[in-house]
């Protein structure tokens, strides 16, 4: 039977919801797609918003011989293969999905054939391709950043489902969305395939209530996905949607819903907080569960490396260390011994200290410059490697640091001095957490900065 989510793949860019930031009119890859000449690409966005959809949509638009290939179970073999064919034809696009998860030596076989025209290649990654996909690939291909689909983009996804099982017979009335909505998560494969759940679920209650006395061939309802959908399922009362239905019957059939794999990133997202939550028996069980499930383990010691700064910081600076070398551990030896390593960091972050200080420091400050522009560098910081920079006032009355602050330990190398532009002075982006480092932390800065910066 083929899923919902497949017969409801728009065939063209008119059909294609969400993404207007590229496909728009006039939008930027809609134009390339048009004029005819599409570069090599590599979409980047997370799972169920149209990647495959969309590299599929440009092949049957530019009318393109289409190849595609998965990075889970295709390697260097399946590569040349594909490039030997394209040789003999004109145009050809490969599309990659996942395609992060190809090690260097496959993504190197590729090379030759995007050099050489042989093959437009559009990958598809959930992960940052600047850390995923190898230089001289990423320098010969276009990024495109995929986004979420939001609420709007997901009630269009509803009511094309509601259309096409009323063009099934089915009536179906959706009212209300929330739970729909919260488990998809702004992932369309995930929407559509809790609603298939419910309706199949309602065209067999519904046959069951009606024929009763025909017991050929009938299903038990852990089987209703089976089930043909078909203008003879025409049903007298409409199958009704609401947050109750959707959440009963996406208990009862997890394993479908999440056949494609999205639970990978609920269970990673699980794994992040039981870690914040300084809870290591959570923690170490969502390891386990991503190291039964087969994930990549540079995937999760990358996460931990993150997770090290993002949510531990200088609260505990080893903790980025141990992220660190446990990475490194990871690259090096590889599964199964590597558990171990992941197993030790992944407790060591969930029981230590923790503070998002620094980043939240960062965030501060891009607010600030998003709100003040690009405001100049005062002159006496600014550097002043030539005679008429000099003569500019460049570097006048800068204090070099080391020559101050005498005996007094807390001012050791410390001279007071203004090092934000003007407008900004006195501005605090950085608030030292409540940790017994950080506490130090705040100690000191008060001791230099006095009351300037409110420590």
């Amino acid at each position: 039977m083929t899923p919902l989510a497949e017969i409801l793949r728009p065939k063209s860019l008119d059909e294609y919801i969400g993404q207007q930031h590229l496909i728009g009119p006039g939008a930027v890859l809609r134009t390339l797609i048009e004029s005819g000449n599409i570069p090599s690409m590599i979409f980047w966005g997370p799972p169920g918003i149209g990647k495959t959809t969309l590299a599929m949509i440009i092949s049957n638009t530019l009318h393109r011989p289409f190849h595609t290939l998965s990075a889970i179970s295709s390697g260097v073999k399946e590569v040349r293969e594909v490039i030997s064919a394209a040789q003999e034809e004109e145009g050809a696009i490969l599309f990659i999905d996942e395609i992060h998860r190809f090690n260097k030596a496959q993504q190197d076989s590729l090379l030759g054939a995007v050099e050489r025209g042989t093959i437009t290649l559009i990958g598809a990654t959930t992960e940052n391709p600047s850390f995923e996909v190898i230089s001289a690939l990423l320098s010969r291909c276009q990024v495109y950043v995929l986004k979420e689909f939001d609420e709007n983009d997901m009630r269009q996804l509803i009511a094309s489902a509601v259309k096409y099982y009323a063009s099934q017979g089915i009536t179906v009335e959706v009212r209300e969305d929330e739970a729909l909505m919260r488990i998809s998560g702004g992932d369309a494969r995930k929407l559509l395939n809790a609603i298939e759940l419910v309706v199949n679920k309602g065209v067999k209650g519904s046959e069951k209530g009606v024929k009763r006395s025909e017991k050929t061939n009938e299903q038990d309802d852990a089987n209703v996905l089976s089930l043909p959908l078909t203008p003879s399922h025409s049903l007298s009362l409409p199958i009704i949607i609401d947050n109750s239905s959707v959440t009963t019957v996406i208990q009862q059939n997890l394993a479908f819903y999440d056949k494609q794999g999205e639970m990978h990133y609920d269970i990673i997202s699980a794994f992040i907080k039981s870690m914040r939550g300084s809870d290591p028996n959570g923690a170490v069980y969502w390891l386990a569960r991503m190291i039964a499930g087969g994930e990549d383990p540079l995937f999760i010691a990358r996460r931990m490396l993150i997770f090290a700064s993002e949510d531990i910081g200088n609260a505990n600076p080893n903790a980025l260390l141990l992220a660190n070398a446990t990475f490194d551990a990871v690259s090096k030896i590889g599964y199964p011994e590597c558990r171990i390593n992941l197993s030790q960091c992944a407790c060591y972050l969930a029981c230590s200290a923790k503070s998002n200080a620094t980043y939240m420091a960062l965030n501060n400050a891009e607010m600030a410059i998003r709100r003040t522009g690009d405001l100049p560098v005062p002159l006496h910081i600014r550097n002043a490697p030539t005679k008429l920079m000099k003569n500019l006032g460049y570097g006048d009355g800068y204090k070099y640091a080391h020559d101050f602050g005498g005996s007094n330990p807390a001012l050791g190398g410390f001279a007071e001095q203004e090092y934000l532009p003007a407008g900004l002075e006195g501005s605090k982006f950085y608030e030292p957490g409540n940790t017994p480092r950080e506490n130090d932390t705040r100690n000191t800065l008060r001791a230099r900065w006095g009351q300037k910066y409110g420590y």
